[in-house]
């Protein structure tokens, strides 16, 4: 078995692999794409694609734009774990990154978040915020709606806007061109400060 030494080792290797990956298949439009699974409230999973919208500021955390009405924000509540799956085509590299998903809308008190909130808001194109003004999200359509939302490209976010931030604790990353699997495990310090990551190579 071939384990990781210090923490930033584990870290910088996962990210420098997604980053590699992210980074060669870019001229592909649907490598800014995965897929994020939940468990529903009744116990099945549920899964979904959605935008990688980059990673929080100071730390390894993945970032989701959402909308708060949505199903996954609800089982997010009730159930804070979820998986991502992301697969890119021309590499054929696969990260299946397990985690604990923080919401933040606009019911947050902590005005830290709430600014990151707000970042994220602005940092979205002015299509994909005007996804937040539309019908709620699966309820039958009683009339054809309207399709004429505006928006001022000043006003800070909506309601119905959420952001979540996925804070990664275990990576597995498959490379099937060159038949190598690593396995990224994080475990909080003894302070609960930091997290300390490992690493091994097992069998693909």
């Amino acid at each position: 078995m071939a384990t990781g030494g210090a923490t930033a080792t584990a870290v910088q290797q996962w990210r420098a692999l997604l980053a590699g990956a992210l980074e060669s298949n870019a001229h592909l439009n649907h490598s800014s794409y995965f897929q994020l699974a939940t468990i529903s409230v009744n116990g099945r999973p549920a899964n979904r694609t959605v935008v990688f919208r980059g990673f929080q500021e100071g730390s390894d955390n993945i970032l989701i734009n959402t909308d708060r009405r949505t199903k996954k924000v609800e089982e997010i509540t009730h159930n804070p774990y979820g998986e991502i799956c992301w697969y890119f085509t021309e590499s054929w590299e696969q990260f299946r990154i397990n985690g604990r998903i923080d919401i933040i809308d606009c019911s947050t008190r902590d005005l830290a978040k709430l600014q990151q909130r707000e970042e994220a808001w602005f940092a979205s194109s002015l299509n994909s915020r005007l996804q937040s003004l539309r019908p709620f999200p699966r309820l039958p359509v009683l009339e054809e709606p309207c399709e004429d939302y505006q928006l001022d490209p000043s006003t800070g976010p909506v309601d119905s806007f959420c952001l979540l931030v996925f804070g990664p604790e275990q990576v597995d990353y498959v490379n099937l061109k060159t038949n190598v699997r690593f396995l990224f495990t994080s475990s909080h310090s003894s302070d609960q400060s930091t997290n300390v990551w490992k690493f091994e190579k097992v069998n693909p």
